[in-house]
């Protein structure tokens, strides 16, 4: 048997091949390199016992059905009409910067490529190639899971409650999403964990997996009569709706870790931090117009609320959905990305030259791939249009073909007609509307439009929105420097989102705006130091009518934004580190990437079940480093005694912190605690 290693310093994975598709012996915590591999392979090998076949099919990179594996395959395709179950041995195995296998069989070729990435992470994809046209319904790749890494943790969701995580044990059967609305979606974005029971945010053994693809993906975890585990990662089943000749699966990214779900969590956001594209620096403080005016746009009522969100510390203005068209209201114009007279009757120039005074930079809406029946576009090309003419509709909205070169031309005219007329140095590129069925060439062709567009206009940076959270993957991070983390802009809403969602994001991709005093998504009523302390843990920005504060409030959310823009460089360069708290309590902890300083923030979202919340353990920390705690905000509660905190700076090594950690006072519900540490 021919064998290979990929080696991280994280993790070591085996892959072997007797001459058939290779397969992948081990996964795992890291092995020495002088480690006996056939040995290895040798001592893991199960038996034959009765009700078997006389001998085990293999659990290959890419399941094959025509060995009897009783699984899912990794393949379904068909040619000619019949299914194609193709004899794939192993032809050449090279391996230089990248291992990559190619299997061959006569008129096909697959060929699988793995990496060891930085910050610890593998990587694994496939590319299909066959000289005459086959239909593809999925193609995955495979490994195998440990036994021990017996609880599974996907993510789940809704528009307004993305990112939740929901856990499962892997005993019998199957475990299949397939995200078949266009997307990477609200519903089960293409990131999961494995790990051992007991594992929590600083303890135990976890692996993570993310599919870095836009467009929707096929996720199977399945426990084999036999007792092996499979994960197949791989596009939405159904999605290659046109024979072809070349097919390619996203790459799969792998961490591993021994320190909890943070070890997993802080690789994926290190790697996702250094494959964004190009962003200004500072960072600036978002003001988002959406929920202050929604389609009424009025000169002077923007310019009043200008004013004010400057007064504030905003720093760019961003003008959302209503601009163009004659688009009052979300029935007409998508598509006419020309600027609205009655609402601009000199375009965006006094606007722009308000916040050029006010010393803002300008950001402006866009929803590319939607159109209006009630629109120019729609009258002069209705065949542009992706799905059947009597399809449901979706906020008043067709999806365009992004397949369609002619689609991606007119649109790059339009919207790049814009960005090179005006001063935009900002795009908030939206995604409303499922496609009316999973198409993988629609991502390919929103892929080649972004490239073109950034190509043609590199002062211009996109954050990518879909209803909120619903299109955010590695894929569309290669693309866009910020992600619109969930249209809910209650505070309670957004820690738990923002929190688990750092289990891939880095805090500098991750927008978070101060909402309104009514939240319009909840109606919940929520106190000013709660909402801009939870903004503050993120890329910061504000999003409702800065006229509606009260003097306590706009002081308030001026010293936190004074303190967030004075933190920011090393906050959006630095890990997020997740804390073990009790249930109804969440808190995090940020550190700079030389370890130098933190932030803790400690929210009580519930009434909690103690009178004294247990202390809080830090992590990540040098234990032999002594550290300079403070409380920068204390939460409200009842307070007849003051903890140590309370009273001043706390020093203690870094051992401490994390053995015993610090007390926090009794706190009310809907508050939030911020610490910051320096390291002496």
């Amino acid at each position: 048997m021919r064998l290979w290693r990929i080696d991280t310093t994280a993790q070591t994975m085996v892959l072997g091949s007797d001459g058939g598709m290779a397969c992948c012996h081990y996964w795992g915590a890291p092995l020495p390199g002088d480690t006996d591999l056939d040995a290895l392979v040798a001592a893991a090998a199960g038996g034959i016992t009765g009700g078997m076949l006389d001998a085990l099919p293999p659990l290959s990179l890419v399941p094959e059905a025509r060995c009897s594996f009783p699984g899912q395959p990794g393949l379904v395709a068909f040619q000619n009409g019949l299914p194609l179950e193709p004899d794939l041995p192993l032809d050449i195995a090279d391996q230089g910067d990248a291992l990559t296998l190619r299997h061959v069989a006569p008129g096909l070729r697959l060929d699988i490529t793995i990496r060891a990435m930085d910050h610890g992470l593998i990587g694994l994809r496939a590319r299909l190639s066959s000289d005459a046209a086959v239909t593809l319904h999925h193609l995955a790749l495979a490994l195998p899971v440990p036994a021990h890494l017996s609880d599974l943790t996907e993510l789940a969701g809704r528009w307004t409650r993305e990112f939740q995580p929901v856990t499962t044990a892997l005993d019998h059967g199957a475990r299949l999403r397939d995200a078949r609305t266009g997307r990477s979606g609200h519903e089960h974005p293409p990131h999961l964990w494995l790990t051992a029971p007991g594992t929590t945010n600083t303890g135990g053994e976890a692996v993570a997996l993310h599919y870095g693809w836009s467009g929707g993906h096929r996720m199977l975890v399945e426990a084999l009569p036999d007792g092996r585990r499979q994960i197949q990662l791989g596009h939405c089943s159904g999605s290659e709706r046109a024979p072809g000749t070349v097919f390619e699966t996203a790459e799969i990214w792998l961490a591993r870790g021994d320190g909890g779900l943070n070890s997993v969590a802080v690789p994926f956001q290190r790697t996702i931090r250094d494959a964004l594209p190009p962003a200004r620096r500072p960072r600036p403080v978002h003001y988002n117009g959406w929920e202050a005016i929604y389609f009424r746009h009025d000169a002077t009522e923007l310019a009043q609320i200008a004013e004010r969100a400057a007064a504030l510390g905003a720093e760019r203005f961003v003008l959302d959905d209503g601009w163009f068209g004659r688009r009052d209201d979300d029935s007409s114009s998508l598509g006419d990305w020309t600027i609205d007279p009655r609402k601009h009757p000199q375009g965006f120039k006094p606007l722009i030259d308000k916040l050029r005074a006010l010393n803002m930079r300008f950001g402006l809406w866009f929803e590319p791939e939607m159109i209006n029946e009630d629109s120019d576009l729609y009258r002069a090309h209705p065949d542009w249009v992706l799905g059947p003419a009597d399809q449901i509709r979706g906020r008043s909205q067709l999806h365009l073909n992004m397949a369609r070169d002619d689609v991606r031309d007119h649109l790059f005219d339009r919207i790049g007609g814009i960005l090179g007329a005006w001063d935009i140095d900002y795009v908030k590129w939206d995604h409303n509307r499922l496609t009316p069925f999973p198409d993988a060439a629609q991502t390919r062709g929103v892929y080649a439009l972004f490239d073109r567009l950034r190509a043609a206009h590199p002062q211009v940076e996109f954050e990518s929105c879909a209803s909120g959270g619903g299109r955010i993957d590695a894929g569309i991070l290669t693309r866009c420097g910020r992600v619109w983390l969930s249209d809910s802009n209650d505070a309670i809403e957004r820690l738990r989102i923002q929190h688990h969602a750092a289990m891939l994001l880095p805090a500098c991709v991750t927008g978070s705006h101060v909402g309104p005093r009514e939240c319009h998504t909840s109606g919940r009523v929520l106190p000013m130091a709660l909402r801009a302390w939870t903004a503050a843990q993120r890329h910061m920005g504000f999003e409702m009518d800065p006229r509606e504060l009260t003097t306590a409030e706009a002081r308030t959310l001026t010293r936190v934004t004074t303190w967030w823009k004075a933190n920011r460089d090393w906050m959006m360069a630095g890990d997020i580190w997740r804390l073990d708290r009790p249930a109804g309590s969440l808190a995090e902890m940020q550190l700079a990437a030389d370890g130098s300083r933190m932030v803790v923030f400690a929210a009580q979202i519930d009434a909690p079940v103690a009178l004294q919340p247990p202390l809080l353990r830090l992590t990540g920390l040098d234990p032999q480093a002594r550290y300079r705690l403070t409380m920068l905000e204390h939460p409200v509660g009842h307070h007849s005694s003051s903890i140590a905190l309370s009273r001043g700076a706390v020093t203690l090594n870094g051992a401490a912190l994390m053995a015993q950690g610090v007390a926090l006072p009794p706190a009310f519900p809907q508050t939030i605690a911020v610490i910051e540490g320096t390291r002496l």
